[in-house]
């Protein structure tokens, strides 16, 4: 017997300038917050354009699976607790909530995983030992050790660029048990005022990059098709990520594709709760439909980093009052307006230029693409 099936057409899509084909399913590991502190622009801005990347694959037939993890295991989170005279659990249970919270009023879907760091200790110490079985890891004095020295490699970057690097994002390059500065810490020996837990070397904690590596293997397996996060954790966070999953599986490349969104400054300075320059989301929200902030995020190539004036939100709610226009018109322009949009999307989430398209022709192809894009 011979059977038909409806053909929906291909379903591939362009990321970081690689075509992915992809049949009805994709996996998606977004980096998530370390929750101990409030919601701002900048991580809005990353979580914006993995849910539009998902919406984006649903239009094309593909269903996305996303886990986005929670880091609730994390010295700065342990400090940030300690201030509070809370413990760490729960002082992370109640800042994950009111992330939640904004992201749900800023029309982002709820992942499919949200793995949580301390739930995957036993992981950690699974993947420390099968690095120390491969020869990739060295255990001393109660922690683990990556060997990290080629991983700059993967960021293009020198020695000199992957140690200042480090050593910004606390990685300990001058610790003396290492045998180079570039290994990481897979297991942390115990210190004070930290969680612990008991391990084969000792009791202690997992160190960053290899829980994202542990959750992300216990959700999807050896591999993903696209991880996405913020271009400020391309190094160290990433490329550590990436190196110890494909050392423990020998499955390359962990992932098929990098969504690394651009970071949002303010007067060119990061925006970070160190420089004391956040904008927070639930201020704009305040002022703001969540759909104007969306545009705001979106109406730019997802890779570029771009620096946040107040006066950029007005226009994107502009912006989007012509999209309204758009939608209620009988459509004027192009009949194949919709497939084009449709094309602009699959490559590169290129939303400045299926905007122009929707505006211009207004009626069915306006309404897709405010649909797709959360903005109605």
């Amino acid at each position: 017997m011979t059977r038909t099936d409806t053909v929906t057409g291909p379903s591939g899509l362009v990321i970081a300038g690689r075509r992915m084909e992809l049949l009805d399913r994709a996996r998606i590991y977004a980096c998530g917050i370390t929750p101990y502190d409030v919601t701002h622009l900048g991580h809005a801005a990353t979580f914006v354009w993995v849910d539009t990347l998902g919406r984006v694959l649903r239009m094309l037939g593909v269903q996305p699976q996303v886990c986005r993890n929670v880091t609730d295991v994390d010295d700065v989170l342990d400090a940030a607790a300690r201030r509070a005279g809370t413990p760490y659990d729960e002082f992370a249970a109640i800042q994950q909530f009111a992330f939640e919270r904004d992201m749900t009023a800023l029309n982002v879907r709820a992942p499919e995983h949200e793995p949580r760091a301390h739930r995957y200790v036993a992981h950690v110490i699974r993947l420390a030992a099968g690095l120390l079985e491969a020869g990739a890891a060295y255990a001393r004095d109660g922690s683990v050790y990556f060997r990290g020295g080629d991983v700059a490699d993967r960021a293009a970057l020198t020695r000199a660029e992957a140690l200042s690097l480090s050593r910004e994002y606390d990685g300990r390059p001058d610790e003396a048990a290492k045998d180079d500065p570039l290994d990481v810490a897979i297991w942390q020996a115990s210190e004070p005022d930290h969680p612990a837990w008991e391990s084969p070397w000792g009791p202690g904690r997992p160190g960053w990059h290899a829980e994202c590596a542990a959750m992300a293997m216990s959700v999807f397996g050896p591999a993903v098709d696209v991880h996405a996060g913020g271009a400020d954790l391309r190094f160290p966070h990433h490329a550590y990520h990436a190196a110890m999953s494909e050392a423990f599986t020998g499955v390359r490349p962990y992932a098929r594709t990098w969504l690394h969104s651009g970071t949002v400054t303010i007067d060119g300075e990061k925006m970070a709760k160190s420089s004391g320059n956040l904008v927070l989301l639930d201020e704009l929200l305040a002022s703001y439909p969540a759909a104007a902030i969306r545009l705001l995020i979106l109406d730019r190539p997802w890779g570029q980093n771009w620096d946040y004036q107040p006066s950029a939100l007005a226009s994107a709610a502009d912006r989007l009052e012509r999209l309204y226009q758009a939608v209620g018109r009988t459509a004027s322009g192009s009949p194949a307006a919709p497939a084009q949009i449709r094309r602009l999307l699959a490559r590169e989430l290129d939303v400045p230029a299926a905007l122009d398209v929707a505006l211009d022709a207004g009626g069915a192809a306006a309404r897709s693409l405010a649909a797709t894009l959360a903005l109605t």
